[in-house]
């Protein structure tokens, strides 16, 4: 056969192939897979796009996942539920799942802390190696099922601000009569310094701030809290934000409504759960830096928290942990197993990324100043 004939023949079966193939009917797996839909309420306003906007991406990757049959619907907070309340829908019934931080619910069981942050604790990275590799999820998990949920990790915003402050803040004297706004154990460790400590929701702190109803408040970073326009009615941003080194979001499912699904969508859930994850910390970590200028150039006036409240805080912080688990037996044994890890954590660490971070960042201050 010649050459042009050949080629025109081989196109026309790889035509007729194609065309064949997707006349084809779907497998029969595909066409039985049912259609199921889920409502997620986050903790969160949409007006944040990063937290807010990773519950949107989380439903849309487990749509595309599951070709378009397993849909789930995300509502800002307040929509259908309140912001502090997601756990609660969730464990009820009154919906199928729910994007929050497990720290809202200390009140409920302190040990909550331990699946988001408590102070001086992990930075991001160690965070997640203690849920994934250090039994983490495993112990969070046996805490969600009394609440008739389970979990998995979905999103983090690395290490966050101190927060915003009407006034200076000193020496630990400043603390006390303080009233913050401010979640999870840290506010234990803020109460036991002399502060009075204030659980509200993201999207209410702007007009108790305004309004002088507190006196300070800690959200995330630059990005949202630019956002949220907190540097409109207090002067002072401080940091770091010794009580979240990191701040790991979850979504929790109610445990009968995820029995029901069929394994394909959990795979789903979980790998979309993952993709949300990275990207969280990955648009937290290009946001934040432009945002920080901004509001520097703003009229914002940025200020470290000196070392004497640093040392008092962390004192404060390991009296209120030994405190809690004399008398609480789940948050004594979860812990332990946290603390154990940090304790390798934090060696190797100090090994490894202290040196080298300390080292290049110090270079780049110094560059940057003979400019």
């Amino acid at each position: 056969m010649e050459r042009r004939k050949f080629v025109s023949a081989t196109a026309l079966g790889g035509a007729a192939l194609g065309a064949a193939a997707a006349a084809l009917p779907k497998p029969a797996i595909a066409q039985s897979m049912p259609e199921v839909k889920w409502r997620m309420p986050s903790s969160f306003p949409k007006s944040l796009p990063t937290l807010y906007g990773s519950a949107e991406l989380l439903a849309n990757r487990v749509a595309a996942l599951t070709d378009g049959k397993f849909k789930i619907t995300p509502f800002a907070a307040g929509e259908i539920v309140p912001a502090l309340q997601v756990l609660d829908a969730v464990q009820n019934g009154t919906v199928e799942l729910g994007q929050t931080a497990p720290y809202y619910y200390v009140g409920k069981d302190p040990t909550f802390a331990f699946g988001s942050t408590v102070p001086f604790g992990f930075n991001a990275r160690q965070q997640q190696a203690w849920i994934l590799q250090g039994g983490g999820l495993e112990l969070m998990n046996e805490l969600l099922k009394e609440y008739n949920c389970n979990g998995r990790f979905a999103g983090n915003t690395g290490a966050q601000m101190g927060g915003w402050f009407r006034k200076e803040i000193k020496t630990p004297d400043d603390i006390k009569g303080l009233k913050f706004r401010i979640a999870g154990l840290a506010g234990q460790i803020i109460a036991k310094m002399g502060g009075v400590p204030q659980q509200i929701g993201g999207g209410d702190i702007y007009p108790a701030l305004e309004k002088g109803t507190i006196d300070a408040a800690e959200w995330v970073g630059p990005f949202d809290d630019e956002r949220l326009g907190f540097n409109k009615v207090a002067k002072y941003y401080y940091y770091p934000g010794w009580w979240e080194g990191n701040a790991q979001l979850w979504v929790i499912a109610n445990l009968d409504k995820y029995a029901e699904l069929p394994a394909q969508y959990k795979a789903a859930l979980d790998t979309a759960c993952f993709e949300v994850n990275t990207w969280t910390q990955a648009k937290y970590d290009a946001e934040n830096p432009p945002a920080l200028r901004r509001l520097v150039a703003n009229g914002t006036e940025l200020r470290p928290f000196s070392r004497e409240i640093m040392q008092a805080a962390y004192k404060a912080s390991f009296e209120v942990y030994d405190e809690i688990a004399a008398k609480n037996p789940k948050f004594k044994k979860v812990y332990e197993s946290w603390k154990a890890f940090r304790e390798d954590q934090f060696l190797w660490f100090r090994v490894s990324e202290y040196t080298y971070e300390n080292f290049v960042y110090q270079q780049a201050a110094a560059e940057a100043r003979s400019k």
